[in-house]
This record gives structure tokens, C-alpha cells and sequence, in this order.
């Protein structure tokens, strides 16, 4: 496969999972909002959405203040903001356009369909417009994306470089959504354990679709410390932290065995799985929930940057 046409489907699943993770950051920041105590943190609710995206600058360049709806426009119809639901799903599709041969129509469909349902939307007055079924429409665009991938591709290189996208995007995400939780919502370590604390953990697992899953395979009490388990450390978990990098490290593997070449990116990949596999709650926690999320999200950048030099080249972004 020609590296350009690897780098378009790799930025494909990026884009997806990405506006995903926009709307869930979103859902987080509407939900935590509802209660009377919020706004008293780090960070307000609001502004934290914008610390974990990582478009804080940009926000303030052209906003200033963090004002609820303002947000709300940047993180989902701002073409300002290359993060955004808009432009994620608008580069999805283009990039999608340009390797059209190796889609086939389902999945082809499923990005165009979302591209022309967004086009509508933002015609729309923005007052008629409901966040929660805003967000909403991006989960299920997503699933139905992935849906396709799945159901209809060969699994050729191509169908690696989309999952191999997902599950680093996926990764790096999951991190910064419980970043959001843990250090810039919660108001003080004298908080842990309290009703603000558990309220807040229930609303990560929800805007994650994650909280009856949480609930079969725990049960009882939500603690901080089986919720990071969960989104960390948990293999059954779809969106833990070890379930995104184990996929990253299978389709890195696979591409080694097509190409009958392996490097350093299957080499780091297989490090970070070892290392979150030999990781405990306590040790996590011993170490700082917000040091170890830092660190592991340089990490995946890294691995990132690894698969780009072995794999990727052009503009495709």
C-alpha cells in the first residue's frame, strides 16, 4: 500500500474517534454543570473541556473568557478549531474521498451520510439545537462508521492503518477524559470519596457509554480506585487504556507480519502493553493519577510519531 493512501485511512479512523471524544467532552462538562457545587475546581467545568482537548489556546485567541456556549460552538461547529465535531468529521470525509478505491461503499456511505447530516445541522439556528442530542448523533456516527469498517473490510493493510488510527486516538483520549475528572474538576484531595467525587466518576463512565459495563464487572460501591482500574488497567474494558494500546501493538503486529519487516514502533508498542500489564491501581496512584495519565500520553505520542516515520508520509491532515 502506498504510504499517502496508509496515511489518509490512518487519519480517517483519527478524525472519527476524535469527534467522538469532542461530543463525550462535552456531555461531561453539560452533565457536571446540572450540579449546584460545580465551578468551584482547579478549573471551571468548562474551561477544564478546553485543558484536555488541548485547544485552550486557540479558544482564548479568539473568544477570550470561557463562556459556556462559546465553548460549546468551539469544540463542535468551529472550523477555527481543527479539533472541532466539524472540522474532525469534514477532514474525515475528505481524506475518505481521497481513498475512495480502498473503502468500500458501506463505509464510504456511513462518513458521507455523516458529512451531509452535519451540513444540516449547521444550518440550523443554534437555539434549536440540543446539546445532549448533539452529541448524541456524534456517538452514534461513530459507531455506525465503525460498524462498517468491521463488517464489510478485508483485513488487509488498510483495515490495520484505520484500527491502528482508532486505537491511538482512543488511547490517547480516554487519558485526557479521565485527566479531566481527576485533577482539574475535583476541587481538593479533601473531596476524594465524597458525593461531588462519586457523582462526578458516574458522569465519566456515562458520557464514556461505560457505566452498566462498570457495574457487571464490578458492582457495589464506585470508588476511584476500581474506576481507574476499569479505564486503565481492566482488558475487558473497550476503552481502557490497555485495551487501545494492545490494539495499537496487534495491528502494528500485523502490518510487521505483511510487510515482513518489524521496528522500533512494534518494539515501543509491546513496551507500553508489558508496562501497563505489570501496572497496579496502587502503583498508579502512588505515582499520581495526573503524573501517570502526563506520562502516558507522551508515551502513545511517541509511539505515534514511531508509526508515522516507519509508515506514514505526505499532507494527508
Amino acid at each position: 500500500m502506498l504510504s499517502r493512501t496508509a496515511e489518509n485511512l490512518f487519519w480517517i479512523a483519527r478524525y472519527v474517534e476524535r469527534a467522538e471524544t469532542m461530543a463525550r467532552l462535552l456531555e461531561v462538562g453539560a452533565r457536571i454543570a446540572l450540579m449546584p457545587s460545580a465551578g468551584h475546581g482547579y478549573r471551571s467545568e468548562w474551561e477544564s473541556l478546553l485543558q484536555a482537548s488541548g485547544t485552550a489556546e486557540g479558544f482564548a485567541a479568539k473568544y477570550g473568557d470561557p463562556v459556556q456556549r462559546n465553548i460549546e460552538s468551539y469544540l463542535f461547529f468551529d472550523r477555527d478549531n481543527p479539533s472541532s465535531v466539524v472540522s474532525c468529521i469534514e477532514r474525515a470525509r475528505e481524506n475518505a474521498r481521497i481513498v475512495r478505491t480502498a473503502l468500500t461503499a458501506q463505509v464510504w456511505d456511513a462518513l458521507n451520510m455523516a458529512f451531509q447530516e452535519m451540513r444540516q445541522l449547521e444550518r440550523k439556528p443554534r437555539s434549536s439545537l440540543e446539546l445532549t442530542d448533539l452529541t448524541d448523533w456524534v456517538n452514534r456516527t461513530g459507531a455506525m462508521v465503525r460498524g462498517a469498517i468491521d463488517a464489510t473490510l478485508l483485513r488487509n493493510d488498510g483495515y490495520d492503518f484505520l484500527n491502528l488510527g482508532f486505537a491511538l486516538e482512543r488511547a490517547d483520549n480516554t487519558a485526557r477524559m479521565i485527566d479531566v475528572k481527576y485533577y482539574v474538576l475535583l476541587p481538593s484531595v479533601d473531596f476524594v470519596g465524597t458525593g461531588l467525587d462519586n457523582y462526578q466518576w458516574q458522569t465519566l463512565l456515562r458520557a464514556m457509554s461505560a457505566q452498566r459495563a462498570f457495574h457487571w464487572a464490578y458492582g457495589g460501591e464506585i470508588t476511584a480506585a476500581k474506576i481507574a482500574h476499569f479505564l486503565i488497567l481492566n482488558r475487558e474494558s473497550p476503552r481502557a487504556l490497555i485495551t487501545s494500546t494492545g490494539a495499537a501493538m496487534e495491528h502494528l503486529d500485523s502490518l510487521a507480519r505483511k510487510y515482513h519487516k518489524s521496528g522500533p514502533a512494534q518494539m515501543r508498542a509491546r513496551a507500553l502493553v508489558a508496562e501497563l500489564a505489570e501496572t497496579r491501581v496502587e502503583d498508579i496512584f502512588e505515582e499520581g493519577l495526573h503524573e501517570f495519565l502526563t506520562r502516558f500520553i507522551r508515551d502513545v505520542g511517541e509511539l505515534t510519531d514511531m508509526v508515522h516515520t516507519a509508515y506514514l508520509s505526505g499532507d494527508a491532515r
